[in-house]
């Protein structure tokens, strides 16, 4: 199977707003003070659409699809939580931890995804879950290694084991669980996304592994990666607060590779930490600080890799 992917489905924000209900968990949110919420929208908006133009201009297939004011979805720009596409042609649907982020999940999406000459065959719907209060955030809890058949999950209250392995079972993929911690006020909190600590690209690997605080579960993840010949990139935790580990690597024109993060991301790297990983990709940034800030998501959580076949080649 292949890791990466030339087509990307993003949401453009309306209404978009640090979204109280994922604040219990999501240690990233803060408020902007003195900003009334039409502007922190308007400037969601501004980050949203330079984002779009950057990864256009290298050449990736980026379908834009607008939020509805209706529902209220503050975090509708973070479609990669509720959604997942497969080379096979199957959808996954994911259960969410807020409630107002279930209304996100919007069928005229595989509408729009076949218009643009997508082929759905099967819904793989987990969604029910949400009603017994078990949670898998969509590719924001699994980091899929897809070459390797391998999918990675720090557990947390957005992540729960059984439900880990059930995707595991009908995706086929080999689960690697773990638990990931970072410091909150002094105290050791579960993250609550995979994505936050952990990319996979086709060659490396960027991680946070001080966030895995049992040694075991560390040496077990670290050589899960490079017994697949992954370069490990390791990156520390107040990088990962700069969302450095937030990235995600796609295909841009001609297949050649970009690996996509936020400014802040890249500006915390070092230089040996940029080089390593430009020997295997070129790296793309913008600047995502409302987002970032309100959202507390980054720019691999903005996209929706879309991995369907095209009509015409199924």
């Amino acid at each position: 199977m292949n890791q990466t992917t030339n087509s990307i489905l993003m949401i453009r924000p309306v209404a978009f707003r640090m979204n109280e209900q994922t604040t219990v968990n999501n240690y990233y949110q803060k408020v902007i003070d003195g900003l009334l919420p039409a502007t922190v929208n308007a400037k969601a908006q501004q980050e949203f659409d330079a984002f779009v133009d950057k990864l256009r201009a290298v050449g990736v297939n980026v379908i834009v699809v607008e939020d509805t004011a209706d529902p209220d979805t503050p975090d509708s720009v973070f479609p990669n939580n509720w959604i997942s596409f497969h080379e096979n042609g199957d959808v996954g649907l994911y259960p969410m931890f807020a409630e107002n982020r279930r209304k996100e999940r919007r069928e005229d999406i595989l509408d729009i995804l076949e218009d643009n000459g997508f082929h759905i065959e099967n819904l793989v719907d987990y969604s029910s879950a949400e009603s017994d209060g078990y949670y898998l955030e969509g590719t924001g809890s699994i980091v899929l290694d897809r070459d390797n058949g391998k999918a990675y999950c720090a557990l947390s209250p957005r992540a729960d084991e059984e439900l880990f392995i059930e995707f595991c079972e009908d995706f086929d993929m080999n689960p690697v669980i773990f638990e990931a911690f970072h410091t909150v006020n002094g105290e050791r909190k579960p993250i609550y996304h995979t994505n936050v600590m952990m990319c996979i690209g086709e060659t490396y690997a960027v991680i946070c592994a001080d966030c895995i605080d049992d040694k075991k579960e560390r040496k077990m993840v670290l050589d899960s990666l490079k017994g697949d010949d992954k370069e490990v990139v390791l990156i520390t935790e107040d990088q990962l607060d700069n969302f450095a580990g937030n990235m995600l690597e796609v295909k841009g024109a001609d297949d050649r590779r970009y690996l996509v993060m936020s400014t802040s991301a890249y500006k915390s790297l070092t230089k040996k930490q940029i080089a390593q990983l430009e020997e295997h990709v070129t790296i793309v940034s913008s600047s995502l600080d409302t987002i970032e800030a309100c959202g507390g998501g980054s720019a691999r959580c903005m996209m929706a890799e879309i991995f369907l076949p095209l009509e015409e080649e199924v």
